[in-house]
C-alpha cells in the first residue's frame, strides 16, 4: 500500500471504453497509480476486468457530467468519456452534449482544484466534411451544427473551446488531442465504425455494407500508437490541439476489399446511400506530433488489421449477434 502511495496518480474517464482501458494498461505499466471512472453507458467491465486485482488501480462507477470528487492527490487527468461512434451519439446525442460540455468543465474544475494536468479527448470530427485536405490543426473546420452529426461535433468543439479557456483563464495545465480513426481489440463489434462494422458483416456471412460509392476516405491508426502519441503529449509542454493518427489514406471500398481478403469471406460490398454530412474525406497532418513529440505511427494496416481480426474472431459466438445497446432517453 505505501508503495501504491508513492506514484503518480491519474484519474481516466470512460476507463472501460475503446480507448480508455488501453490507457488504463498503458498507465499501470508506466509505473503510475490509476484511477478508472466510467458510468458503462457505453463501456463495458470486461475491457478492465483484468485490472481489478491490482492494488494499483481502482475503478468508480460515476457520471462525469455529474460532480466529482476523488479524495486525494491528482496528477493527470485523462478525460475520454463521450459516446464516440455514429450509432451511439445519434441514439443518446442529449447525453452525448452533456459529457462534451458539463462533463468536461467538471473534469477542468477538478483539475484546477487538484493541481492537475489534464489532457481532454477531441477528434477529427471537429473539422466536419474538410475543405481542407490533409487536415492541419489551423484549420477550423466544415461542421453542421444542426446536422445528426453535430451533437457529437460541437460538443467536441465546445470542449476544445473550455479547455483552452481554463488555460488562458485559470492557467490549468491543458493538453488536447485531435484523435483520427482508431481500431484494435476491445473496439464494439456493433458500433456502427467502419472496420467492426465490416469484420463482424464478414464472421457472420452478411455482405459488408458500403455507403455512397465507397470512394469517400479514411485514415486507420493501430490503437498501441494513437495512446503511445496520447502518452507523449501529456508529458510535452504543448497546450495546442494535435493530430495523432495515421496518415496512410484508404477509401472505404478499398479497406472492405481488404477486410474481405483478410477473412476469407465469400460475400459481396453492398452500397447504401451516404449519411447526412458524412464526411468524405479524411486524413490527418501530422507534422506537429513529428515535430514537437517525436511520434508518428509504426504499425503497419496489415499487421493492426490481422490482431484485430483474431481479436474478433475469438471472441465468444453470442457477441457476434448482439445487437447494438438501446438506451433511455433523457
Amino acid at each position: 500500500m505505501l508503495l501504491c502511495m508513492s506514484k503518480k496518480r491519474v484519474l481516466i474517464t470512460g476507463a472501460a471504453g475503446f480507448l480508455g482501458s488501453h490507457l488504463c494498461d498503458r498507465f499501470l505499466a508506466e509505473g503510475f497509480y490509476v484511477i478508472g471512472m466510467d458510468n458503462l453507458i457505453t463501456g463495458d467491465l470486461k475491457n478492465i476486468e483484468h485490472l481489478f486485482p491490482r492494488e494499483d488501480f481502482e475503478f468508480y462507477h460515476h457520471d462525469v457530467t455529474k460532480y466529482i470528487h476523488i479524495p486525494g492527490e491528482i496528477d493527470y487527468i485523462l478525460h475520454f468519456a463521450s459516446p464516440a461512434s455514429p450509432i451511439d451519439y445519434l441514439k443518446i446525442p442529449i447525453q452525448t452534449l452533456k459529457v462534451g460540455a458539463m462533463g468536461t468543465h467538471n473534469c477542468l474544475g477538478l483539475a484546477k482544484a487538484k493541481g492537475a494536468r489534464i489532457l481532454v479527448a477531441s477528434t477529427s470530427e471537429i473539422y466536419g466534411d474538410p475543405l481542407v485536405h490533409p487536415q492541419t490543426e489551423e484549420y477550423w473546420g466544415n461542421v453542421n451544427p444542426v446536422g445528426p452529426r453535430g451533437v457529437y461535433d460541437e460538443a467536441k468543439r465546445y470542449m476544445e473551446a473550455i479547455t483552452m479557456a481554463y488555460h488562458t483563464y485559470h492557467g490549468v495545465q491543458t493538453r488536447i488531442v485531435r484523435i483520427f480513426n482508431t481500431y484494435g481489440p476491445r473496439m464494439r463489434l456493433n458500433d456502427g465504425r467502419a472496420l467492426p462494422a465490416f469484420i463482424g458483416q464478414a464472421l457472420r456471412g452478411e455482405d459488408l455494407t458500403v455507403f455512397g460509392d465507397g470512394s469517400q476516405t479514411r485514415s486507420f491508426c493501430y490503437v498501441s500508437d494513437l495512446i503511445d502519441g496520447i502518452y507523449r503529449l501529456l508529458m510535452s509542454d504543448y497546450v495546442y490541439p494535435v493530430n495523432i493518427g495515421n496518415p496512410v489514406e484508404i477509401s472505404l471500398k478499398e479497406f472492405a476489399e481488404e477486410v474481405l481478403k483478410l477473412t476469407g469471406s465469400s460475400v459481396q460490398i453492398s452500397y447504401k446511400p451516404l449519411p447526412v454530412d458524412d464526411p468524405k474525406q479524411r486524413k490527418p497532418n501530422i507534422t506537429k506530433a513529428k515535430e514537437i513529440l517525436g511520434w508518428e505511427p509504426k504499425v503497419e494496416r496489415a499487421e493492426g488489421l490481422k490482431v484485430t481480426y483474431e481479436y474478433f474472431k475469438n471472441l465468444p459466438k453470442e457477441e457476434l449477434f448482439k445487437q447494438p445497446k438501446s438506451f433511455d432517453k433523457k
